[in-house]
């Protein structure tokens, strides 16, 4: 090999070596932005699970309000069942329907 095939060889090397580094950088950057974008999704997430743990935290207090307020208005003679509701109970009558409202788990 002489000097001048030898000089071509290395500057065809050095090419590839800046075409190679190249891509490295737009990996670099694409590596970046999608750790970025990894950190705020985190950070998202953290928070809806700490506003999921209030509202789940909130909603037995509140479905057993409401419970108790239907099971109220059912002793007060009154239907809490869809099909019926608002009527009073005549002579304060049993009703299936409310009864599984009322008692299902």
């Amino acid at each position: 090999m002489d000097k001048k095939e030898l000089f071509d060889a290395l500057d065809d090397f050095s090419q590839q070596l800046l075409v190679t580094l190249a891509d490295v950088e737009a990996i670099k950057k694409n590596l970046k932005s999608l750790v970025e974008e990894n950190t705020a999704l985190r950070l998202e997430n953290s928070k809806l699970r700490e506003r999921l743990g209030e509202v789940e935290a909130d909603t037995p207090v509140k479905a057993k309000h409401v419970r108790e307020s239907v099971r109220r208005i059912y002793k007060d003679g009154f239907h809490v069942c869809n099909d019926f509701y608002g009527q009073r109970r005549e002579q304060d009558e049993e009703c299936m329907f409310c009864d599984e409202l009322l008692y299902r788990e």
